[in-house]
């Protein structure tokens, strides 16, 4: 299993959407999150998006107001993880049009669907937009 957890964060650090591909209690989860944003929202521009927490690696990019975080095991490749996350991103712009915290906050159940079309248990599983968005429009339309 490659992706542990994906989670998109504010600039002050709100946590907006967490997914997790492993069981964690609450408590691990509120920890962890709050060591992760801390470390990677402190960082600059200039630094790389890799940093090393607890036993995972965090492959962190900041698009306008958000911050999408995703935690990997130490093996996983950071380059395909910065383009899964690129994808992400895109995906959202195509439904949403300039995807902004405020689509993530009023849509949650959307950006968690369509998380799920390119996520499975940890895996990446859909790169096509087109397929990613055809579910989501679909309930739309009903």
């Amino acid at each position: 299993m490659g992706i542990r957890f994906i989670l998109m964060v504010n600039k002050q650090g709100q946590t907006r959407l967490a997914q997790y591909y492993e069981w964690l209690t609450l408590e691990e989860r509120r920890a962890l999150e709050g060591e992760i944003v801390r470390k990677c929202l402190a960082r600059n521009e200039q630094q790389c998006s890799f940093v090393e927490q607890r036993n995972y690696k965090i492959v962190y990019r900041r698009y306008a107001s958000l911050f999408f975080l995703v935690g990997v095991d130490n093996d996983e490749n950071e380059l395909a993880i910065l383009e899964f996350i690129h994808l992400l991103v895109e995906t959202m712009d195509r439904h949403f049009g300039n995807v902004c915290e405020l689509d993530i906050m009023f849509h949650l159940e959307k950006a968690h669907f369509m998380l799920e079309e390119m996520v499975m248990n940890g895996c990446i599983v859909e790169t096509s937009k087109a397929n990613i968005l055809t579910p989501v429009q679909l309930l739309e339309k009903t």
